[in-house]
């Protein structure tokens, strides 16, 4: 497995911030036929994914394909895993940003993006995944799993999923296993 330079790291980790993993706007200095290299080798590499910019939203555009439309740049599964950013969990993330976004009218440029920091192999990242599956976790599930209290099971979920990374997870009673959680059918197992 090739690894990023700090010029591909930095395009990478600070796309996975952004709506939608967009890559742009690059780092400030890289322009020009450096840029295109680096870019080339990132599109090559599977890292990074050309798509058709939507200007309405002012996403930045890579390149014009002309009759006024363009290409912006976003960062792949693969680009984020070898960053050390869960697949699965950044997908979650984005898909869940992408819902939010329609639900919303647009925001306006003094709105940031809240970062996204989920790790392969983080707990955070396995309770995304326990809670992605079709059975959901119970609260005793997690614990089992993280070694955490309870309270710190129901915090983070509350908290870091539903609040932080604006996950739609939804709770219900099960019988025999009280209360479940799971990402709300919005979000598609992966």
């Amino acid at each position: 497995m090739t690894t990023p330079s700090d010029t591909q790291s930095l395009i990478l980790s600070r796309a996975a911030t952004r709506p939608g993993n967009l890559a742009q706007p690059l780092p400030e200095g890289l322009v020009g036929a450096a840029a295109k290299m680096v870019v080339g080798k990132m599109i090559a590499r599977g890292w990074l994914e050309e798509v058709e910019a939507n200007l309405r939203r002012g996403e930045p555009m890579w390149r014009e394909t002309g009759d006024g439309h363009g290409t912006t740049l976003i960062a792949t599964a693969a680009g984020l895993e070898v960053i050390g950013i869960e697949p699965l969990a950044a997908s979650a993330v984005a898909i869940a940003r992408k819902a939010k976004a329609k639900a919303e009218p647009a925001p306006d440029d003094t709105d940031t993006a809240k970062p996204v920091a989920i790790r392969a192999g983080t707990k955070q990242a396995q309770i995304i995944a326990m809670l992605q599956r079709p059975e959901g976790a119970s609260i005793a599930e997690i614990v089992a799993a993280t070694s955490w209290q309870a309270h710190t099971a129901r915090g983070a979920i509350s908290g870091a999923l539903k609040k932080k990374l604006g996950l739609p997870i939804k709770a219900e009673k099960v019988e025999g296993r009280g209360t479940v959680y799971r990402i709300s059918p919005l979000i598609p197992n992966l």
